[in-house]
């Protein structure tokens, strides 16, 4: 027989079950599931990642919702299992679901919730930190002198890269790529290069005007450009942050053909999707150039990094923390409650999943909609006209 699963129980008397694989930031998610008739159980087991197995076993014999984490694999097995225990809806704490089968959900009737609009701003944060971190070697200079080996100042102690009139190359100018852009523009007058398969009209007025305005006040004007390939990108850019989707184009994007034609002294920054870098090939290029630095909060094969990663000292690596901040996450829980509560109770989905703001107002009561339900239209569910 299985081991039970442990959790913590809100609301014993609901109506309905739904279960969360992890505890979340935050407890305004749980109010909104208990105040509407929700039995909440949040598996308390002290793993990181929890199996299928574990996962059956917390679905049981009866279950309508389930929250889950992008570190799970819910495929066939779960999905199945979740319908035949009177399930509709599974939401990952995430705006990614790379680790969701969202065909096999389909076909077993399932809506499968994620949590866009929530990270933008926090995401584009984490990576301006990594480029500046990595510029600037501090993650160097911080292990120096907390190992006591600072014994004065040195004219070529840790000698970095100056952003300020240098070129930021952006792949994919998405929402988070835009944000980044923008931040790295108007913080370090850095001028823009950036490659995607649609024109970044707003990106492009913003850095038109902020130029327009340094110009008027005596300064160098930025610019911006549109490369017609992402090599161009790569050759051009002083720093290159990745936002692209992780897809069958997109896997091993950064390869050992694409590396050796950046600069020697580039930063490349990563907080999108591990497998969009060849991080075998990279950890050769970091032995290799020296100068050449990296900043990276996602990784290939997740948890672990690929061997000798974790010796480079010309690489600053975090564990996948792009959205961890505090209203980020604590709304990420919320917006993945709502997406199961919304189709617990039958209500349409939600116009924009990336104008979310009317969910996220702690004293608010949300819209009658679930927030983002990425097979919507393969489920023929309604779309919210408020």
């Amino acid at each position: 027989m299985a081991k039970p699963i442990s959790v913590e129980v809100w609301n014993p008397s609901g109506k309905y079950r739904v279960v969360s694989t992890k505890s979340m930031p935050g407890t305004r998610w749980i109010r909104l599931l208990a105040d509407n008739g929700c039995r909440l159980e949040i598996c308390t087991e002290k793993k990181t990642i929890l199996s299928v197995d574990d996962i059956l076993a917390l679905i049981g014999n009866r279950c309508d919702a389930v929250i889950g984490q992008l570190t799970e694999d819910w495929g066939e097995v779960l999905f199945s299992a979740l319908k035949r225990a009177g399930g509709t809806a599974f939401s990952n704490m995430a705006v990614g679901y790379n680790n969701v089968d969202v065909e096999a959900a389909t076909r077993n009737g399932i809506a499968v919730g994620n949590t866009p609009g929530v990270l933008t701003e926090t995401t584009a944060e984490l990576a301006a930190s990594l480029s500046l971190a990595a510029a600037r070697r501090i993650v160097e200079a911080d292990q120096f002198m907390r190992a006591g080996l600072y014994d004065g100042w040195l004219p070529h102690l840790f000698v970095g890269n100056l952003l300020k009139g240098q070129t930021v190359g952006v792949i994919g100018a998405g929402r988070i790529g835009s944000a980044y852009a923008r931040m790295m523009i108007e913080g370090f007058k850095m001028n823009l290069i950036y490659y995607d398969l649609y024109q970044s009209t707003r990106l492009e007025k913003f850095v038109t005007a902020y130029g327009q305005f340094l110009k008027a006040n005596g300064e160098q004007p930025v610019t911006w450009k549109r490369a017609a390939t992402m090599e161009d990108v790569l050759r051009e850019a002083d720093v290159i942050s990745l936002h692209p989707v992780l897809d069958k184009t997109t896997y091993h994007l950064i390869n050992p053909e694409r590396l050796a034609i950046m600069k020697k002294e580039a930063v490349l920054v990563n907080a999108s999707r591990g497998p969009v870098i060849d991080e075998v090939a990279l950890v050769e290029h970091l032995k290799a150039n020296p100068m050449f630095r990296v900043g990276l909060d996602v990784f290939e094969d997740e948890p672990y990094m690929k061997p000798g990663l974790a010796e480079m000292k010309n690489a600053v690596v975090v564990p996948h923390i792009a959205s961890a901040s505090k209203w980020t996450r604590e709304g990420m829980a919320s917006l993945a409650a709502l997406n199961v509560l919304g189709k617990i109770k039958g209500y349409p989905v939600w116009g924009n999943p990336n104008l979310i703001e009317p969910f996220l107002k702690e004293d608010a009561t949300p819209p009658a909609a679930c927030p983002s339900i990425v097979n919507a239209k393969q489920l023929g569910l309604p779309s919210s006209k408020l």
